[in-house]
């Protein structure tokens, strides 16, 4: 039975059975008819959608962390975390927001939805949270040692883009534009500040 997603439609088809159930992962196959009109049995797997925020501190810095988890070493990035079950991407970015960083944001603004990897259900929203408030201290899972690195804007689009900074993020992508084009450049400071 594929899981219930009730704010986005899912990419696996109603026939899908699910031959693998995991941790993180499921994965699902189907039987799928071709153009010549023969069956191949398709496959994806599916994992739960993942929210990142980008939170903007009243003195205008964007809050990175530098993220350090078992089995791989530290990333310097945006908060970020997995949708639990019913709940929605702007509520898992509020509460990813407080448990991280202990912060409470005035506005939490969509900035990107994208699908990152074709043969995997899962989606990857990006938000962009002004008027962030100090309201507790960070609360986090066992496997987290997170430390805050608060940057200027200006700090952050000329971050290098490697595989320890804000790996896999659109925000990347948007950086690197920003870079070239002056009018990117403003759309993307608009994002941020409004």
């Amino acid at each position: 039975m594929k899981k219930d997603r009730p704010y986005r439609k899912s990419t696996i088809p109603d026939n899908a059975r699910c031959v693998f159930e995991g941790v993180i992962f499921d994965v699902y196959q189907w039987e799928q008819v071709l153009y010549d009109g023969t069956f191949a049995t398709f496959e994806k797997a599916v994992r739960p959608d993942t929210v990142v925020i980008f939170p903007v501190l009243e003195d205008g810095r964007i809050l990175l962390i530098d993220d350090e988890q078992p089995g791989r070493g530290s990333l310097l990035g945006a908060p970020a975390g997995r949708l639990e079950a019913g709940e929605t991407p702007e509520e898992c970015a509020a509460r990813e927001l407080k448990e991280e960083t202990g912060l409470v944001a005035k506005e939490i603004i969509l900035f990107s939805e994208v699908h990152p990897v074709m043969k995997l259900d899962w989606c990857v929203y990006t938000f962009i949270a002004r008027g962030c408030t100090k309201v507790s201290d960070p609360h986090l899972d066992a496997g987290e040692k997170i430390k805050e690195h608060p940057v200027s804007f200006e700090e952050l689009i000329a971050l290098p883009y490697d595989e320890r900074n804000l790996d896999g993020s659109i925000f990347r992508q948007r950086a690197l534009e920003a870079r070239l084009d002056a009018e990117k450049m403003a759309e993307l400071r608009n994002a941020f500040f409004g």
